[in-house]
């Protein structure tokens, strides 16, 4: 398989970086943007085939990953439109707000497109994506965009392409609704007594341990929270008080707020 990504940012440098890591040959990936210097960047840290000419990276390309700003996407595609009429890679977008009615418009109707809803941490290896085939997508197809996405954490298939702005306001902004936990907890436990380095560095390691126990463990989290919600005890106090200040509508009306906006992006 050789795949080419247009826009050589942090997200597809890492795309790239998680397949070379599992096993894919740097020679089969090339990547394409207009920044020079971001290309020098990624060729000395992955060995991998860079260009500024879009046509020249797609011209054997059996997976073209798109990931430029969304602002930019249709200038971007315009002048490969002929060149995917005559051979159909696969199209993988992982631009926030472009939808498959957009691409198959800029590309063609029959153009194999797959759009992914990535996150931050898939810089670190351990992301969260959501996908959403068209129909002109094979099942091997499928899987090769599952490889793509899931070399850098986690990739799910969705129902419909309207679920997209439920990923986005899950795992899509989900990291940012973790990291506001994390800074009031810091602060609180400065308010506390403790340092800011001691506040940091458990606050930090306490959400690194309750994800991997989750993810490990074969209960759901609201049991692993009433295990460690001892009656009458200080967590109990903690939650209760969270509970009362509805920290659940909390979530419900955010989550819902970033599902609107994501559609309102996309529409």
């Amino acid at each position: 398989m050789k795949i080419t990504f247009i826009g050589a940012g942090n997200m597809a440098s890492s795309l790239a970086g998680g397949m070379i890591a599992k096993g894919m040959d740097p020679i089969n990936v090339t990547l394409s943007d207009i920044n020079e210097q971001q290309l020098q960047h990624v060729r000395k840290q992955l060995q991998v085939n860079t260009t500024r000419d879009n046509i020249n990276a797609c011209q054997k390309a059996d997976v073209v990953v798109l990931a430029v700003k969304p602002q930019v996407m249709g200038d971007v595609l315009a002048p490969l439109k002929d060149l995917f009429a005559q051979r159909k890679p696969l199209v993988m977008s992982i631009a926030a707000g472009i939808t498959l009615a957009q691409l198959e418009g800029w590309l063609g109707a029959d153009t194999p497109i797959v759009r992914c809803m990535p996150n931050t941490p898939a810089l670190v290896e351990t992301g969260a994506s959501g996908l959403f085939a068209n129909a002109n997508v094979s099942p091997s197809q499928r899987e090769q965009a599952r490889s793509i996405m899931g070399s850098v954490g986690l990739a799910l298939w969705v129902e419909s392409e309207d679920q997209i702005d439920a990923v986005t306001a899950v795992s899509g902004s989900g990291p940012a609704y973790f990291f506001l936990v994390m800074e009031a907890m810091i602060a609180a436990g400065r308010a506390l007594g403790l340092s800011e380095q001691a506040a940091k560095q458990l606050t930090l390691q306490t959400a690194l341990g309750s994800a991997q126990m989750a993810i490990t463990s074969d209960v759901e989290p609201d049991e692993l929270r009433r295990r460690v919600t001892s009656p009458g005890g200080t967590t109990e106090r903690a939650i209760g008080i969270m509970e009362d200040r509805q920290l659940r509508d909390i979530f419900a009306q955010a989550l819902q707020g970033a599902y609107q906006r994501s559609k309102e992006l996309s529409g």
